[in-house]
């Protein structure tokens, strides 16, 4: 993937993510008014025994922390990146800064992220 592709690909997310996090969601209460609530974060525990979290969803980006075997992380949303053993998903992470993470590498608990 090239420079260009990454770079737009991490703009745009970033460009979604701060939208969202800008507007809470909107609800019908059951007594006819609105309600708003927060983005719906996802959970996920790390599998790997050393996860590297980066700039972008591939090896490629800068690698800007990382996590270890059992961390419980909180999952944004889901795009497709760099394939990775067979998986070609990376999750934007929210733990503390925003980053990428390779789904390959983390285990769901509930229900699935939603796509970015």
């Amino acid at each position: 993937m090239s420079l260009r592709s990454r770079l737009g690909i991490s703009l745009t997310v970033a460009a979604l993510a701060a939208g969202a996090l800008a507007t809470p969601a909107v609800a019908n209460d059951d007594r006819g008014g609105q309600t708003t609530s927060a983005p719906r974060l996802y959970k996920g525990q790390v599998t790997a025994s050393t996860l590297l979290l980066r700039s972008a969803p591939n090896r490629g980006g800068q690698i800007i922390g990382s996590l270890r075997r059992g961390a419980i992380v909180k999952i944004f949303c889901k795009t497709v990146g760099e394939n990775i053993n067979g998986n070609n998903r990376w999750y934007l992470l929210t733990d503390g800064s925003w980053a990428w993470a390779s789904a390959y590498y983390i285990k769901n608990i509930g229900a699935a992220p939603r796509w970015c």
